[in-house]
């Protein structure tokens, strides 16, 4: 009985995956979700979907084709719109279902939705941790650690010294001073360590709308990350023109209005590097976000930059330029030009809306994109 249980709830909750995958680029791009994210667990609303249920007294119900009504009436449209009476309804309202999935199992679905790789950590660090390993024998131990192929073995090898093996009646008795069990030691593993660098272009002409494409995307790629390191840091960088370390809560709300030098973050994070996290010791990941429009004077400082300190050192660094009204877009053309080809560490992507978050989160942590349709550059005039 226990094991139709699990059997029948393994398979609705292969069914509640399929539905999620269906809707995936909705949920995923929900703010409701990741605000309510709980620790482990995420509830999300799935709607049609049919919650197993008893049915009682079949015997008094009718079969197919009895009660009112006439051949081919058409008594009810389910979801269609009515004219409606005055006062209360008496019908159930459709409402979807809340399942609760965790955040792991999340992720796991939106790597498989848009099959990206596994990380492979490019750096172990020094600190290690103990990981047993059963490799010695032992006289003494639990039994649920009894090493049966040993044991009996030992107690063939005292029965044939003390003359008691019957080659006719090979039975084989073991004693107490025969039982050997499997014991462990523990042996110093290295520990893969990350640390992960959001930086974001806060100048006037990033609002609160590309803003919260930044949030959801760079929430998805945290999450991915996380998934293939123990140990993962993150450190957040604004700019404007200069460029400066902030919390993660002022990270999306800040807002300034000066002009934008792309280099000022790039020469931060790099220093952070330097000073922080050497790459023998640390997995490397930085992502940057911003609009496009950059002081035009300043790109070769940016290009020099990644070139010569960022790219060599980083696991994966991913542009991605989010569209706005009032950004000129050039940059991440500009990027294409640079280092087409140059790097395989190197992502681009451009994000028109909330709907190309999930292609974005494809472009920057799947396999090397194809950088050639951002060469065509736009036709307007650079800011």
């Amino acid at each position: 009985m226990v094991e139709r249980i699990e059997r029948d709830v393994a398979r609705f909750r292969d069914i509640v995956k399929g539905k999620i995958k269906q809707n995936l680029r909705k949920f995923i791009t929900n703010t409701e979700l990741i605000g309510r994210q709980g620790k482990t667990i995420v509830s999300i609303p799935v709607p049609q979907i049919e919650i197993p249920h008893f049915t009682y007294q079949w015997r008094y119900v009718g079969g197919v084709g009895q009660g009112e009504g006439e051949e081919g009436e058409i008594l009810w449209f389910e979801g269609q719109e009515g004219e409606g009476q005055r006062g209360a309804g008496f019908l159930p309202g459709f409402h979807p279902v809340e399942v609760e999935i965790t955040l792991e199992e999340l992720v796991e679905l939106l790597g498989e939705e848009l099959e990206l790789p596994r990380l492979e950590p490019k750096s172990y660090g020094q600190m290690q941790s103990e990981k047993p390993r059963y490799k010695s024998i032992r006289r003494v131990g639990p039994e649920s650690l009894r090493y049966f192929k040993r044991t009996f073995r030992q107690a063939l090898k005292r029965q044939m010294l003390s003359g008691t093996y019957d080659h006719e009646n090979p039975v084989i008795i073991p004693i107490h001073d025969d039982f050997r069990y499997r014991s462990f030691e523990y042996e110093p593993q290295p520990e893969s360590k990350a640390v992960i660098f959001f930086m974001m272009d806060v100048s006037g002409s990033m609002g609160d709308e590309q803003k919260e494409i930044v949030r959801i995307t760079a929430f998805w790629i945290d999450q991915w990350i996380r998934r293939h390191y123990r140990g993962v840091e993150r450190r957040y960088i604004v700019h404007d023109a200069a460029a400066r370390e902030v919390p993660e809560e002022l990270f999306y709300r800040l807002r300034e209005s000066g002009g934008t030098k792309i280099s000022s973050a790039y020469k931060l994070c790099a220093k952070f590097i330097d000073e922080y996290y050497p790459t023998t010791e640390w997995n490397i990941y930085a992502f940057h976000f911003s609009d496009g429009d950059n002081w035009e004077e300043d790109d070769a400082e940016a290009f020099e930059v990644l070139d010569e300190k960022l790219l060599p050192q980083v696991n994966l660094f991913g542009y991605g330029q989010v569209h706005s009204h009032w950004g000129t877009g050039r940059f991440l053309h500009d990027l294409a030009d640079e280092f087409s080809g140059d790097f395989e560490n190197l992502r681009l992507t451009e994000i028109r809306s909330k709907d190309y978050i999930l292609d974005a989160i494809r472009n920057l942590l799947g396999k090397q994109p194809n950088s050639e349709p951002f060469r065509q550059r736009p036709q307007s005039g650079r800011a």
